[in-house]
This record gives structure tokens, sequence and C-alpha cells, in this order.
């Protein structure tokens, strides 16, 4: 497979002081691109979170977030399961469905593959979002003969490259990546974006408080909307409204505004000795917020973002990202360790734990900028304060180390210890950790609390002897009372088990055997209780 970034050769160095050095450039700018009515050629895969996480388009499978489908195969879908269904109701539909947890990380590195496999057919690809990029297709289609030759063209690349994908053709990328949705892909004609999007229901805007409040009014389609006046739709729903309401009328997001060229706002940092990439990223975090402060100074918006590294033999990294938004700095971080992670990963021969003798350079330049319009904040003053609190992550790091700030990852396991570990903020999760079944896993609900180190406990029969369980998982009695520590007997209500678990068992350094059990005291309290090696412990408590 081709690499999933292109590169080239450079003679630039990149060496610098002893550690990562900041430095802002102001002067010889460049122009930033006008927003104009184009024609755009995007390639887009269908359910690619699933294909993420390696479900097949033919197995019954989704990924979810938060107890909610985020997206399915079309095997579920023929079964009924739909995004944004709770897991219980699409497992109902469906009682064989495969469930895994989206990994948005494994989404933007296995997508560059695709995005690379784009660059061999046409340069100067930009990544929208995992799952869709787009190039501009006057070039394609005067290199290859026409529009409906380069979206061809494109989609046996992708295919060929291991991706299922739909490519189509329109003015302006919202009506491009509808076109690319219907089946076998579509070229919309010069000029007809307007009549395409008309049939569409208003759900395709991804609005949903809009598209809940115009449904309510009857306006139910994409045509409907756009054929209310644009001054009234502009005074009734703000600038949000006006948007949405250019889209649906096949104009581009943005009325065109030409202004003279800028300052050049490129940042850049300088590595010596050469970096990997955890040093990498956690630079990219603080160039963000360098690049964010300036284009507030210049009133400007950066919708479309160079992302620019240097390897120590002398390749560079380069990658468009769009994103109609703001990229917070979490998000322009993120950006730049997946370069890194699908050079890594297709580079031949490459060590792992090395990115090509290391990075030497890393430059952010947005490539396209509009007008700041500015943001409302909310009722209750909420608007930005994941911002502020990704940039007061940084600056504690920064004093602290990388490993100063933790957050908790769920991952895969047997017991509720094992589900949870702490990585550094904006760093991956370990990729050793393998997916299930994990026999022996404990059953949900999970438990709520889970002590640091498991807590000693006595665990007795009605007479008072020991409870254990033998080899064969037979239980010696009955647990009546549960002594935790130097805290008074508890009388046990109900429990439930044993659930043995051998771990390791051809490794007899590290084997491990032992039981759980679930009780409930008189107390009121709920715990997880094992036994290892004839001693009890709790691992968990409920609440």
């Amino acid at each position: 497979m081709a690499v999933a970034a292109q590169c080239r050769r450079t003679d630039r160095t990149g060496r610098g002081p002893a550690r990562p050095r900041v430095r802002t450039a102001r002067a010889g700018g460049r122009p930033a691109p006008e927003s104009v009515v184009s024609r755009v050629l995007v390639v887009w895969c269908p359910d690619w979170p699933a294909t993420a996480v390696g479900i097949e388009a033919s197995t019954p499978g989704v990924v979810v977030s938060d107890s909610r489908v985020v997206a399915c195969t079309s095997a579920a879908r023929s079964e009924g399961v739909r995004r944004g269904m709770r897991v219980r109701d699409a497992q109902r539909r469906c009682p064989d469905l495969l469930v895994r947890t989206r990994d948005p990380d494994a989404e933007g590195r296995m997508f560059l593959a695709v995005a690379a496999a784009v660059s061999e057919v046409t340069p100067r690809v930009e990544v929208v979002r995992p799952g869709l990029c787009a190039v501009p297709a006057r070039g394609p289609a005067t290199f290859y003969g026409g529009e409906e030759a380069a979206r061809v063209l494109l989609q046996d690349a992708v295919v060929e490259a291991g991706f299922d994908c739909g490519v189509g053709v329109a003015d302006g990328l919202f009506a491009a990546e509808l076109a690319a949705r219907v089946e076998g892909g579509l070229v919309v004609p010069p000029g007809g974006a307007a009549a395409f999007l008309a049939p569409y229901p208003m759900s395709v805007l991804d609005r949903p408080e809009l598209t809940d409040l115009l449904d309510r009014l009857g306006i139910r389609t994409l045509g409907a909307f756009a054929a209310l006046p644009a001054g009234h739709v502009a005074g009734r729903f703000g600038a949000d409204g006006a948007l949405a309401h250019r889209l649906a009328r096949g104009e581009p997001p943005r009325p065109v505004a030409p202004s003279a060229a800028s300052a050049d706002l490129t940042v850049r940092a300088d590595f010596d000795p050469p970096a990997q990439a955890e040093e990498v990223t956690f630079a990219a975090k603080r160039l963000a917020g360098e690049l964010h402060e300036s284009l507030a100074e210049h009133g400007r918006d950066c919708v479309r973002l160079s992302v620019e590294i240097g390897l120590a033999d002398g390749h560079v990294l380069q990658r468009l990202w769009r994103h109609d938004g703001a990229l917070s700095a979490l998000a322009v971080a993120e950006r730049v360790r997946w370069q890194l992670s699908a050079w890594r990963t297709d580079a031949p021969g490459h060590d792992e734990d090395a990115v090509w003798g290391g990075v030497v350079w890393l430059e952010l330049t947005p490539d396209q900028l509009v007008p700041a319009v500015g943001s409302q904040d909310a009722l209750w003053g909420h608007s930005g304060v994941d911002e502020r609190v990704s940039r007061a992550t940084d600056r504690i790091q920064a004093l602290l180390g990388h490993g100063g700030v933790t957050r908790p990852v769920l991952v895969d396991g047997r017991g509720p210890g094992e589900q949870v570990i702490k990585v550094p903020v904006g760093d991956l999760p370990p990729g050793e950790i393998p997916d299930g079944p994990w026999p022996g896993r404990v059953p949900a609900p999970a438990p709520a609390v889970v002590p640091p180190a498991p807590l000693p406990a006595a665990v007795t029969a009605p007479d008072g002897a020991e409870v254990r369980v033998s080899a064969r998982c037979a239980v010696s009695g009955p647990p009546a009372h549960i002594t935790i520590g130097e805290a008074p007997p508890d009388a046990v209500t109900a429990w439930t088990g044993p659930w043995p678990v051998a771990e390791r068992w051809w490794e007899p350094e590290r084997a491990r055997r032992r039981a759980r059990f679930q009780v409930t005291t008189a107390g009121g309290a709920a715990y997880l209780l094992a036994v290892e090696g004839g001693r009890w412990h709790v691992e968990a408590a409920y609440e």
C-alpha cells in the first residue's frame, strides 16, 4: 500500500536550540484562496467508523459511543439498526449484532491510507474528516479527459487499495458529498446543485436543533428551505441558519469576501536533537495555541490547515486538513499524530518506535482563511469551556511534564480494575491491548468504585468457617458474613458466583487462577469479591 502521506526531499535541516522552539513568522504573506463556487470531487468511504475497528460490511455490526450507535454496517441496517439507537434497542432488533467501541484515532490513522491512494492520482488532497476527503475537480478532469473519467479512476484507485468508496462531483463540497453517497457515485452537472439537493430531507444538514424547528414549521426538504428569503432566514436563525440556507441553495458556505493578502501566520517548532512522536504531538498543541492567538488578532478563522513534518532523513510529510469550525489545539495534535502513525505503519522495514530518525521540524500553516464571524455564548455561559479546559491542561502539562496530567480510558479486560487505564492527555491508549471475547469477564453493570489496591477481606460460612473454593469451583459453604479490613463483620443477604478465571496458564511465572463473587450485605452495600490462593479481597464496590 502506498505510504499514508505525501513526501518530498528537502534540504531544510531544521536544526535549532536544544529544546523545541516556536517561531511565528509575520512577513512575506501568502494570499488566502477566494471562497468561490467551484467544482469539487469528493471521495466518501461508507460506515468508516465500522471499517476502522475491523467490522466488514457483510457482518451485522455497530460502533458505539456513550451507549449509542454512531455507525452500523449495511448488514445491520438490513435488520433495522439505525444510527442514534441505544445499544440494547439495536441488539433487540439484531441478536447476533457485533458491538465495538468507537476508536477515533484508528479512524484518522487508517483513513490516511485512503488519502494516499487518492494522492497517487491527483495532488493536493484535503481530508475533511476521517472517511471523507476532497480535491478540486478541475485539474483531474482536464488531465484525465472529463469529470466522469476522473471520478471512475479515483474510485478504482481507492478500491484497489482495499477500501469501499463512493466518488461524487458537484458544485461545492456539500453537494459533492451527497453525490458520492449515491450508489455508484454521481456527477452533478454544473449549476445543477440546487435541483439535485432539493428532494433531500433537512436531516442531511446535520443540524438537529434547526431541523426540528423547521420540521414543526412544515419545512422538511432542502428545496423548501432554499425557497425561503435569505434575509428572513438570517434574521430568524442567525449565522448558523444563514450558512445552512446557502448550503441548501447549492452555494458555498460563505459568500465571496475578497481581502488583501494578510501576514504569513505560519508557526514552526524546531527540534534538536530530533524528536519522537510523543514530543512532536505535545509541541503541536502549543503551536496550535499560538496559531489561534494570531488568527484572533487578525480577525480570521482557518477552515483549511496545512501540516508539514520534516524528518531527519530529509523527507517531508504534508497533509491538508479541512474543518469548517475551529480546530482545537487537541484536534490539531491528533492530526499530527495520525500523520506520524500512518507513516510509521506504512514505511517498509521501519521501526515502530522511531520515525525515520526523528522529527526535526513541524510547521502549521493556515491554508485558507475566512473572516471570523464570532460565536454566541450559550445561555448559561458554557460556550468555549472545553477549549479553555484544553488550554489549561496544556499549561499544567508544561509545568509537570507530559505524564503529569492523565485521563481515564476504557479498554477491554476481565476485571473492573483492568478495564480502565490512565493515559497522558493527548496520547493514544496503548495498542497492545487485545479485543475480546474475554471469557470470565465481570458481567454488567460495571462497579462504581474500584480501589487503587484490592482491599483484604474475610468471608465466612454460617458455621464460622472460612469459605473456600476448590479447583472444580465447588464452594465449601454459602457466604454468610464478610469482614473488610478491620471493619466489623457484615451479614451477607444475597450472593452469586463463583466465576472462575484462569489467566496465562501457558506461562507458569505469570499464571493466575481466581474466582469472583458478587454479594450484597445487610448494611446496604454490594461488593465484587475475588478469592485467589485461598485469600479473599474486595475488587470493587457497587452503588
